[in-house]
């Protein structure tokens, strides 16, 4: 029989949400702040315990590429780590990182999809446009996976395979940000291996990405600085996040997981333990107050409006953090 994991099963409150002045619903959630040195300063809940960052880990894929030769400009690199939006630029961005390395759309393997905003999967949609593997949010990373196996010599028809020589590069350099093992290994929505860590490691792999001061891992931190467009979307939090925040770096995940990277070293990662997203940011502000960031992008993500007949009526506030 499957049991759930103390990091769900035993997390605490962390977000109300709230309706006229009346609790509605309640999300309950792990989280944790790593020092420079990687130890933890605050722990909410189980952080010990492993869970899957899914596309919170992208960051540290794209530093296991370019540790093995991958070389993008700034802006693609920042690609490579993206859940993005689907909008054109992304696209065209997706299309150059595969011409570069000699390849075109249909080499990617990640499961076809709409565009993840809104507005893009609405024009998508009235050109009558099937789901596609470039629209997928995921596009980028695998884009970028496939140009590294073009460096290396690598088979692309098997660089999903969790035994692929890329993978493995991958999981070593989680293992080495993270300063712990892979505790499991499955597979993520867009058919490329996810593999889990503790919210501890997450935080800590997130501190040393982000002050670094040369080598690949500042090339992927200056990435995603100079290009949160590229990282996210126009419209995603993640991008007002890292655009607003000097110094910081952050990635967004499925189910609910989110983990930032301060410029003196400290790393913050949390999980909401019922995957709902619309708490995830909620938390993330507080947390980020907390432990005295300050930045006008945590305004905007301190509290998700509830609505009622198209109205804002209440909110998802933060509890306990």
């Amino acid at each position: 029989m499957t049991t759930t994991p103390p990091v769900l099963a035993d997390a605490p409150v962390l977000a109300h949400v709230v309706r006229g002045g009346f609790v509605e619903s309640a999300h309950r959630g792990s989280a944790v702040v790593t020092r420079p040195d990687g130890t933890p300063e605050l722990v909410l809940g189980d952080a010990a315990g492993p869970v899957f960052p899914r596309s919170s880990n992208k960051p540290v894929q794209a530093l296991a590429m370019v540790r093995h030769g991958l070389d993008l400009e700034p802006q693609l690199l920042a690609l490579a780590c993206s859940s993005h939006s689907g909008e054109d630029f992304h696209l065209a961005g997706v299309e150059r990182i595969l011409a570069g390395a000699g390849l075109g759309t249909g080499d990617l393997q990640n499961t076809p999809d709409y565009p993840y905003d809104e507005v893009a999967r609405r024009q998508w949609l009235r050109e009558g446009r099937s789901p596609s593997s470039i629209a997928q949010n995921c596009s980028g990373k695998h884009a970028a996976m496939l140009a590294t196996c073009v460096v290396r010599g690598w088979d692309i028809q098997g660089y999903r395979d969790p035994r692929h020589p890329l993978q493995q590069a991958m999981a070593e350099t989680l293992e080495d940000l993270a300063g712990e093992r892979v505790a499991a290994t499955a597979v993520d929505g867009c058919g490329a291996p996810v593999m889990a860590i503790s919210l501890t490691g997450l935080a800590r792999a997130f501190g040393r990405l982000a002050a670094a001061t040369g080598g690949p891992e500042q090339r992927v931190a200056d990435a995603i600085r100079s290009h949160p467009d590229y990282l996210g979307g126009s419209r995603r939090d993640v991008t007002t996040l890292v655009r607003d925040t000097p110094g910081l770096v952050a990635k967004d995940g499925a189910e609910a997981v989110y983990a930032v990277g301060l410029a003196d070293g400290r790393g913050v990662a949390l999980k909401v333990a019922d995957g709902g997203q619309r708490a995830r940011p909620v938390i993330l502000a507080a947390l980020l107050r907390r432990v005295g960031v300050e930045s006008p992008a945590l305004g905007q993500l301190a509290e998700a409006p509830v609505l009622g007949h198209g109205e804002p009526v209440g909110a998802v506030v933060a509890v306990g953090v």
